[in-house]
């Protein structure tokens, strides 16, 4: 048996997955350090302090009350003989409740292991308590004996933007080592439900609240769990993406920079959900070629782009997959991915030839015109719907919607930019931020509207002694 400081050879291969996995498992400051090796790198001897996990707790709340809501709910739709609309929420409820069972058994590799009571809490859609009390057991159980298993994980500290001392490694534990996977699933899950099933069922009951033209106090709190759900689901994303950019720093994400993610990506999809219902309920074929077009576009770019660059598919995604295997979980990432961004911005960028299936360098340009072409969207479903709308709007001051939830995204724009230039834990390390963005496209504009001056003429002296010692030069080399 291994003492606690020492490692197993076999961990070091595992340093790179471990080190996003378990970036809210290491503490700010380390209690005791020694000095640089040669390598300039200091070594934590203590373990980190083990956090709780609270994401777990949290996602399985969420999933569980959404689950309860959305049933209560059908119930009501099959006591009123309302079968399309119990049919729907149903089928919202099914199909990202059996892709999160899927998930967690896929992330904990439980098919090859004899653990039957856990796979059958998974066929009564009970997957994530299960896995939510396993993550609490492991976390109170942590620290009582002596570890015979750690891993490494390097990283620079930031703060405030900067990068303060040496490289500093942490000894992560077993514990620590089974909670980080319970992290990693649950956020895989958080997204899945909130994209594939929150966010249809919002939209859904917004469109049934609108048609019946009444308040069900049970469809009202499943709208606003739903909202909750899909706002966390795309605060995961964000907090991922920078994860992934920043893999080799210490990152810490400050409450400020939650409170402006959390109200950009709340008036984001609030926004884009609203106006797609008021379109539905004018136009209600139309909006089907719209939800199908974005999906189509969002599904095949990843695709178009591995099939521009002639890339080969990525090996080892699992390596029990086998090449139809590997086709298919890239379709369904895909197709999740596509999801997001009918909705919002998924700030992950995916890159189907590299292993990680994620981009690590985002392209600031695909932000701007996402961002642009999605306000143009919204503008024109608001101002078809403000044209082609019903008599049950006469009641509705139809103007001063529309201008509010114009006002509301661009409000959404408003707080992501504000994140980006004050509120980003990495901002110091931005090449160039938004202030010179904007700086630069006022420059752009001034360049173009100005008179064009006359340019100065040349230096026929400074030009006549360089042609000089080209000339010496080809004699010396010559």
């Amino acid at each position: 048996m291994k003492s606690k400081h020492e490692h197993n050879p076999e961990s070091v291969k595992t340093l790179n997955t471990m080190d996003e996995t378990v970036e809210d498992d290491i503490s700010e400051i380390p209690q005791h350090a020694g000095v640089p090796n040669e390598n300039g790198v200091v070594m934590v001897i203590n373990h980190s302090k083990i956090q709780p996990p609270f994401s777990v707790v949290w996602a399985t709340v969420l999933y569980c009350v959404e689950f309860i809501c959305a049933s209560v709910l059908a119930s009501m739709y099959h006591t009123s003989s309302d079968v399309i609309w119990m049919g729907l929420t149903i089928t919202f409820i099914l199909v990202p409740s059996v892709l999160t069972q899927l998930t967690l058994t896929f992330v904990h590799r439980d098919l090859g292991r004899d653990r039957p009571l856990v796979l059958f809490m998974h066929l009564l859609q009970m997957g994530p308590i299960i896995r939510c009390l396993e993550a609490l057991v492991v976390y109170f159980k942590a620290g009582r004996k002596e570890e015979p298993y750690v891993t490494i994980t390097r990283k620079m500290k930031l703060k405030n933007g900067k990068v303060i001392g040496s490289p500093m490694e942490w000894e992560i534990g077993h514990s620590e080592r089974k909670l980080a996977v319970h992290r990693d699933a649950f956020k895989r899950t958080a997204v899945i439900q909130a994209f594939l099933g929150s966010t249809p069922q919002l939209t859904l009951q917004l469109y049934a609240t609108i048609q019946e033209k009444y308040i069900l106090p049970a469809r009202l709190t499943l709208m606003i769990i739903s909202l909750i759900s899909i706002t966390y689901g795309a605060l995961v994303c964000s907090v991922l993406a920078i994860q992934i950019r920043y893999d080799e720093y210490k990152v810490s994400v400050k409450t400020g920079a939650y409170l402006c993610m959390v109200l950009w990506r709340g008036l984001e999809i609030a926004t884009r959900v609203t106006s797609l219902v008021l379109f539905s309920t004018a136009l209600t074929y139309w909006v089907v070629l719209v939800g199908l077009a974005n999906l189509l576009i969002f599904f095949f770019q990843p695709w178009v782009e591995f099939w521009a660059r002639r890339a080969s598919l990525p090996e080892n995604v699992e390596k029990n997959l086998s090449k139809l295997g590997t086709c298919v979980v890239l379709c369904l990432v895909t197709l999740l991915y596509a999801c997001i961004n009918i909705f919002c911005w998924s700030a992950v960028q995916l890159n189907l030839a590299e292993q990680e299936l994620l981009e690590k360098q985002p392209r600031w340009s695909r932000l701007a015109i996402y961002y642009t072409v999605r306000l143009i969207e919204n503008v024109a479903l608001i101002v078809a719907w403000y044209f082609f709308k019903s008599d049950f709007y006469e009641y509705v001051c139809a103007p001063l919607l529309v201008v509010q939830l114009i006002v509301c995204y661009g409000l959404a724009v408003l707080f992501m930019l504000l994140f980006y230039q004050f509120c980003h834990p990495a901002r110091k390390l931005f090449k160039h931020n938004v202030e010179d963005c904007l700086r630069c496209a006022c420059c752009w504009r001034k360049e173009h509207t100005l008179v064009p001056q006359v340019p100065p003429n040349p230096d026929l002296t400074v030009q006549l002694g360089v042609r000089e010692t080209d000339i010496l030069e080809d004699m010396e080399a010559a």
